[in-house]
């Protein structure tokens, strides 16, 4: 079983309509889709903006449907000058850029409880995703680490500091909440976010613009790491 999560449902829509004979579950007020997604069995959810939402869709999806891998797909804004708007950022690991407690004398993004920092990604998963970006045309796709945060980054200060503190290459809203709880579960996770802004004064302008682009660039990456998986 492979389990999907993106944010928002332009973020999931391309891969629901590859989903056959769904199956609809609805829990805290998220709805599940399960099925058979190009001969794997899925489930696919939109968890909602946010760390806390995040959590707890993943949660209620290694509860329930007892995943071996999430997948975390949507968009994210750009931290780095590789990339650029429609690039994919490939998850190498996750930090909590928003988490703070270095005045007790933790380092930044400590997460006490676990006591982690860099929150790990399965790195089988991430060349395999690497390795099918290839094969689609106008899409490219590098190794990154991912910062999030529940802060929209619109502002080069914030940028400047996020990049000084974590050396993160993208910032976005869900995946260290995401990796946090597979963590936790013992779940192989991955993260793909395509860029839909720079994390700039311009970032709402730009993400209003491209997240359309940036949305079907992630789906459609997703579709073709699993279409390799089933060998079609």
């Amino acid at each position: 079983m492979i389990g999907i999560i993106g944010a928002m449902q332009i973020e999931i829509d391309r891969i629901l309509e590859r989903v056959e004979a769904p199956v609809k579950r609805v829990e805290s007020g998220i709805e599940y889709v399960s099925g058979k997604l190009l001969e794997q069995d899925a489930v696919v959810a939109k968890c909602g903006i946010g760390k806390v939402n995040a959590a707890a869709c993943a949660q209620t999806m290694a509860l329930l449907f007892k995943p071996e891998l999430v997948l975390n797909t949507g968009v994210a804004g750009s931290l780095s000058s590789e990339l650029g708007v429609g690039d994919i950022a490939v998850g190498t690991d996750v930090v909590q850029h928003d988490v703070d407690t270095t005045a007790l004398g933790d380092p930044p993004g400590m997460v006490s409880t676990v006591n982690i920092v860099h929150f790990p990604l399965d790195p089988a998963a991430r060349e395999a995703i690497l390795s099918a970006a290839e094969a689609l045309p106008g899409v490219r796709a590098i190794p990154a680490r991912i910062a999030s945060g529940d802060q929209f980054v619109a502002a080069s200060a914030r940028k400047a500091e996020i990049v000084r503190l974590f050396d993160a290459g993208a910032c976005e809203m869900e995946a260290g909440a995401i990796a946090q709880i597979c963590h936790l579960n013992g779940i192989r996770c991955a993260v793909l976010r395509a860029i839909s802004d720079g994390g700039d004064e311009g970032a709402h302008l730009s993400y209003a613009e491209f997240l359309p682009l940036a949305a079907k660039n992630s789906a459609e990456l997703v579709l073709r790491f699993l279409s390799r998986m089933s060998g079609s």
